[in-house]
């Protein structure tokens, strides 16, 4: 029974994400963003709901562990599988906004995540926790830089216009169809994640590891996925801002507003999700930003995919031998 609560959670949360990034784009195409925009909003908030739903109802039935190492997993997944299999399949540049805005304030996000997460490391207390002040610090972070973007993006974008994408079969629809697909296809994701972590939490108990380990591997990867196929396709049909949007979107949105929306709702205590975690996450956006300088210049090149492919492959592997 567990198994199939993974299955159906899994297929309802991959059917829900991918109609609701589609429905979700074809309408916020008609607004007229930037193709990096679109990834960094609409694409990776789309992307990131199962991570939300998951974190949140984490959060508020008692496993902390499960919230927070579901979205550093899911933010090394990002970068280290998606960007990686994305490079290693059709290299693309680096946009100037990328390495010089973008790439920096993700660092600094998943910094202050480290730092607000290890009060008893870093500042003596009792346990690590994430209050509901530390989560409205984190939400308005979230809104102050996602206006910053859209308003620098629309002036950009009416001084450089943006060869568009080939439109999707849903582009064509009414808009009012658009927001009914895009409303059923979230209540897709809620249901796929009340039933995911249903079964993550089995697992975790029957397999004798930790809620952490099955956070940051099994359900990062799963949730994950939307994400990977996104950025791969976008990649694939010369879409690279869109596939670079969309990842630093999604970890963005996870961090700042996930966290920030799951702290809030309901206080989370963390006991397991250790240090390591948090610097692997520093670590991976860290080596992005030293591949805009090195081998292609403001390019990732197919190598440095394959780096990142192995690094995740590695940190992988060590999860689940120590778990």
């Amino acid at each position: 029974m567990i198994y199939i609560y993974l299955i159906i959670g899994l297929a309802l949360l991959l059917t829900g994400a991918n109609y609701l990034v589609e429905s979700s784009v074809a309408i916020a195409r008609r607004a007229h963003l930037s193709n990096f925009v679109i990834g960094l909003t609409i694409v990776g908030m789309g992307t990131s709901a199962p991570e939300l739903l998951i974190s949140l109802s984490g959060a508020l039935s008692g496993h902390g562990d499960l919230a927070v190492g579901n979205v550093i997993g899911s933010n090394i997944t990002n970068v280290l599988l998606i960007l990686g299999a994305t490079a290693a399949i059709a290299p693309f540049a680096f946009d100037r906004d990328t390495y010089r805005r973008d790439l920096p304030f993700a660092l600094f996000a998943s910094l202050m995540l480290l730092v607000l997460a290890n009060d008893s490391l870093l500042f003596g207390a009792d346990a690590n926790s994430l209050s509901r002040f530390d989560g409205i610090l984190l939400l308005l972070l979230f809104a102050s830089y996602m206006f910053y973007v859209v308003r620098n993006d629309r002036k950009k974008a009416a001084s450089e216009p943006e060869e568009e994408p080939q439109p999707s079969a849903l582009a064509r629809l009414h808009p009012a169809l658009l927001w009914g697909i895009a409303v059923v296809s979230l209540g897709g994701l809620i249901g796929g994640g009340q039933l995911f972590l249903k079964g993550a939490v089995a697992c975790a108990k029957e397999w004798g590891l930790s809620e952490a380990a099955i956070a940051i591997t099994i359900v990062a990867v799963g949730t994950s996925l939307p994400e990977l196929i996104t950025s791969i396709v976008a990649a694939c049909k010369r879409n690279a801002q869109l596939a670079m949007g969309n990842v630093l979107g999604s970890n963005l949105f996870n961090i700042l507003m996930i966290m920030g929306i799951s702290s809030v709702t309901a206080p989370i205590t963390i006991s397991v999700v250790g240090m390591l975690d948090y610097l692997m996450m520093l670590i991976s956006l860290a080596m992005v930003f030293v591949f805009v300088f090195t081998f292609g210049v403001r390019r990732f090149d197919r190598i440095e995919g394959l780096i990142l492919l192995l690094t995740y492959l590695a940190y992988t592997t060590y999860l689940l031998t120590m778990a």
